[in-house]
């Protein structure tokens, strides 16, 4: 693994200021708390709450993601296309935010429960919570591509992109984490409260929780998300040349190392299930749907994956200064196989009583070495992506900053569904699903325990089975793209020091002209770009580092 190329810095970089970066990262944390009141509790909440079948839940999440997946590289074609005086990504980060936060909303409210009523109850209930869940998701993406995008449009300077781009995902982690540790357990609390307060059904009590904790969160993370939009400048000046649909997809195909970045993420789907079954294994196998019990265990077990994660993010950018961003993708990846098989393997030795203090500390570590390369994986994602932007506009004169970070939002929900899919068959299959799971709340709520019933033996099987096995193979898949990775660092830092040289030429003729017009008396001056060919040195097209 050789020692990486120092980087080439221009002498005044076009960058960011401390204000920019803060309001930046104040957005990007709100709207992770923002993402995460739906992504992570509202599976949870349609399928053990209001009792929607596994399969059906499943099916609802899955075309919902692959839908909007496909929306993407359409919403980053519009965001590309954008000319404004603020930019092409900063209009829409001031408009989305409330929208999303009363779509969110929209996501708990629900009319009954699932074979409550009559069948056409049923079906009504499931097509609203799929027509609010594909309408969350298209309304997310308006925001999410523009907030990614803008990243590689404030500086110019590779360093400061990188340090901007792993401080956003920190931050992204901190604020989802925290709504994935605690919106379960508020929800569940305040449901209890509200069960004793107002005398209801326990059931209707959990339902009013989720829905009043999703509100508050909501707009506390639209507050937040709000400083995005209103508090960053856009300084790369995007070219003038537009492109449409069909070019866009076009630029995707041919930008090998891009491809490589999006099927490596896709065969990687199972890693995200974990995420998905959290809450789950908590509530039913470790805390019995106690709310501080589950807060309790979500810090111990998720705190663990968190921790983990953070750590190696804050990393990361060392370790890249000696080992370059292939291998250190690629050996990460390989190297967390064994953590999450063993989470597995600690289920079979003691399938009863892994909330001893003993199995507790080593699932802890477990889930952070996991973590940790999870942390790694997703900051060297988003630096490969920009990476590949630059390598765009090297070659094609193109600057497709929002349309390939819609590739990132693409794998993130192509990931879920995939995953969520996995989930609701493997529920399926051993009948974890609608009147089982109101047989097991009726369990619990009579004072059982449903890891030590060896009726619900299957049960608890499968939620470990899914977040060890399945994401142990997903390690193994992701590498095998990026195996032979096509931009390598030193080639990258190459075409980068170039294309600051041609900024600064554009500039200067820009300038140029400007004053001549003055001179003339020209009224308008046509916009100036720097002729662009396809270099004719070796690229990550013809060369692959070994």
């Amino acid at each position: 693994m050789a020692k990486q190329p120092t980087e080439v810095i221009p002498t005044n970089p076009n960058t960011y200021t401390k204000k920019e970066r803060n309001y930046f990262l104040i957005g990007l944390f709100g709207q992770n708390i923002m993402y995460n009141v739906v992504a992570s509790c509202l599976m949870y909440y349609l399928q053990f709450t209001v009792l929607i079948p596994a399969m059906t839940v499943s099916v609802i999440f899955t075309v919902a993601r692959i839908f909007d997946a496909i929306n993407d590289p359409i919403m980053g074609t519009i965001v590309d296309r954008t000319r404004s005086r603020f930019g092409k990504c900063v209009p829409y980060l001031r408009i989305i935010p409330i929208p999303v936060m009363i779509i969110s909303i929209l996501c708990y409210v629900s009319f009954g429960f699932y074979g409550d009523g009559s069948p056409a109850m049923d079906v009504g209930l499931s097509l609203w919570a799929a027509f609010t869940y594909i309408l969350w998701g298209v309304t997310y993406t308006i925001g999410d591509i523009p907030l990614w995008g803008v990243t590689s449009l404030m500086t110019d300077s590779e360093k400061d992109r990188n340090n901007l781009l792993t401080a956003a995902r920190v931050v992204a982690a901190i604020g989802g984490g925290i709504v994935m540790l605690s919106m379960q357990s508020l929800a569940l609390g305040l449901g209890g409260k509200l069960t004793e307060s107002l005398q209801i059904n326990a059931m209707v009590g959990e339902k009013y929780g989720f829905l009043i904790t999703a509100a508050v969160i909501s707009l506390i993370g639209t507050v937040t998300f709000l400083f995005a939009g209103f508090g960053v400048k856009e300084r790369i000046k995007v070219p003038p040349k537009k492109t449409n649909f069909k070019e866009n997809l076009s630029i995707i195909v041919h930008n090998k190392p891009y491809m490589q970045i999006l099927i490596s993420g896709v065969l990687g789907s199972t890693k995200t299930i974990i995420a998905i079954v959290a809450m789950t294994i908590v509530t039913y196998y470790y805390a019995s749907k106690d709310p501080i019990m589950a807060l309790v265990y979500m810090i111990l077990l998720g705190g663990g994956f968190f921790l983990g994660q953070f750590a190696f993010m804050l990393v990361t950018p060392a370790l890249n200064k000696k080992i370059s961003k292939k291998h250190l993708y690629n050996w990460s990846n390989i190297l967390s196989i064994v953590p999450y098989a063993l989470i597995f393997v600690a289920y079979l030795i003691d399938p009863h009583h892994l909330n001893n203090i003993g199995w507790l500390l080593g699932c802890f570590v477990l889930f952070g070495i996991a973590g940790g390369s999870n942390g790694i994986t997703t900051v060297l994602q988003s630096q490969m992506i920009a990476d590949c932007v630059n390598y765009e506009e090297y070659k094609s004169g193109r600057r497709p900053d929002a349309l390939f970070f819609s590739g990132q939002t693409f794998l993130v929900k192509l990931q879920n569904g995939l995953a969520t899919i996995f989930c609701g068959v493997a529920y399926t299959i051993v009948h974890f699903s609608d009147t089982r799971v109101a047989e097991v709340n009726a369990f619990i709520t009579a004072g059982g325990i449903p890891r030590l019933a060896g009726e619900y033996s299957s049960f608890m099987m499968i939620l470990f089975l899914i977040i060890s096995i399945p994401p142990a193979i997903g390690c193994l898949l992701t590498v095998i793209p990026t195996w032979k990775y096509a931009l390598d660092d030193k080639e990258h830092a190459r075409i980068l020091a170039e294309l600051i040289e041609r900024r600064k030429q554009n500039a200067i003729a820009q300038e140029t002209l400007e004053v001549v017009g003055e001179v003339e008396g020209t009224a308008e001056v046509a916009p100036v770009s720097v002729e662009v060919t396809t270099p004719t040195a070796e690229t990550p097209e013809d060369k692959t580092e070994e």
